[in-house]
């Protein structure tokens, strides 16, 4: 679609260019409609002898445009520069003995040479270059994200978030739940770089709340810390829990069963051995502390079958700075009382204003291109979910922000 996109461009800006350069009739055959108005073919070899061709194609076209005798302004086109980008981004090309040319696909299974890049940085449309690809369990799009924001609490106590409510003891029935803020990225954007510079627009305005209810994609134990020093905002979310391998399976010793003493900087294990070193380091950018125990520890012990089968004959623990570890082990411990269940079942108000976003306003496909636009979009569109809520404020009227049957609205009206 990319040489497509290019062909079209250049073909407006400099028709008789074009028709001195290429043959105009075999490259409309291949270029004539958009590659999603037909069906690819479903076998593999296919696909990639189909993809080469394009690949091809482009480098093609791109000589021609950077020819000598071509016009230098042509090179200039947006389309142009698109394409370069997806077929250095795609794919390698090299000569060969014999001066022959071979291109090949990135992250094909002929590519010796270096695999495709990071998604973040690949383009994904020629139309719209800050788009991205993304997938959610079994949803996979092609675009951005969209993060909201909405109070609910009486002006002062401070209590709302991106998927948030607040306590049910400060919610002020007398008004209305508006959106305070959206933050729009592109879609392989993690949850988790998101939230602080929500935090930060919500600051700027004088928005931040005492208490911010979110689902569990977007803490961390690091946000946890960061948001309470940082913003004064305890984070009411689900943290995940202990993802060692022991935890997942449920057998044997996980990390939570081993006992840290980060003032003596060692660990006890359950079966009271202690640490052989403590290593402060930096996983992928996040600070970490690596807890190891002497293989002449545990290769005697009778518990070893519970705790690792590492072929080090040795258990290891990856584990939080203190400040961390204390943090994520108190939210761990509080999400399991029926009182803070009781409370986090007020989030869920906030899948109705999704749900009345995306079917008044149609949130969930842009209608711009670019992220500026798109997330100017994003607020315009908030605006109006709040005008609406305060023209129902004002006239007395319930708002139906989830899915209600013309039966039930009927009683409803009734009843009015």
């Amino acid at each position: 679609e990319s040489v497509r996109a290019c062909l079209e461009a250049v073909t407006s800006a400099a028709p008789h260019w074009v028709d001195e350069v290429l043959q105009v009739g075999e490259w409309s055959r291949r270029y004539a409609q958009r590659i999603d108005t037909w069906r690819l073919p479903s076998a593999k070899t296919k696909k990639e002898e189909l993809a080469l061709h394009y690949g091809q194609d482009g480098f093609t076209l791109l000589g021609a445009l950077y020819a000598p005798a071509s016009p230098p302004w042509l090179r200039e086109l947006p389309a142009v520069q698109v394409l370069r980008t997806v077929l250095l981004q795609n794919y390698t090309r090299a000569t060969v003995r014999g001066g022959r040319e071979v291109v090949k696909r990135r992250g094909s299974d002929i590519d010796t040479e270096g695999g495709l890049p990071p998604g973040h940085r690949r383009l994904a449309s020629p139309y719209d270059t800050d788009a991205r690809r993304s997938a959610k369990r079994d949803t996979f799009w092609l675009g951005y994200k969209l993060h909201v924001s909405e109070n609910c609490t009486a002006p002062g106590s401070g209590s709302h978030g991106p998927t948030a409510t607040g306590r049910p003891a400060t919610v002020d029935t007398q008004r209305p739940n508006l959106i305070t803020n959206v933050t729009t990225t592109d879609a392989t954007v993690p949850d988790t770089r998101a939230l602080t510079p929500i935090h930060q627009s919500l600051k700027r305005r004088g928005l931040l709340p005492a208490e911010h209810y979110l689902d569990s994609g977007y803490p961390s134990a690091a946000l946890l810390v960061e948001s309470a020093k940082t913003f004064g905002v305890a984070l009411i979310t689900p943290v995940l829990l202990d993802n060692s391998r022991q935890a997942k399976e449920n057998n044997g010793f996980a990390t939570h069963d081993f006992t840290l003493d980060f003032n003596a900087e060692r660990a006890t294990c359950p079966a009271g051995q202690e640490s052989a070193s403590w290593s402060p380091c930096t996983q992928a950018g996040v600070e970490r502390i690596v807890v190891t125990f002497a293989r002449d520890t545990c290769r005697p012990c009778p518990m070893r079958s519970q705790c690792t089968t590492s072929a080090a004959g040795r258990r290891q623990l990856s584990v939080n700075p203190r400040e961390m570890s204390e943090a994520i082990a108190l939210a761990r411990a509080q999400q399991e009382t029926k009182d803070w269940r009781k409370d986090y079942a007020l989030r869920a108000g906030v899948e109705g204003t999704i749900r009345q976003a995306t079917d008044v306003t149609g949130l969930r496909r842009a209608r711009y291109r670019g992220l500026a636009k798109t997330h100017l979009d994003h607020v315009t569109s908030a605006t109006a979910l709040n005008l609406i809520r305060l023209v129902a404020w004002w006239n007395g009227r319930p708002l139906d922000r989830g899915h209600t049957s013309h039966l039930a609205r009927l009683e409803l009206s009734l009843a009015t």
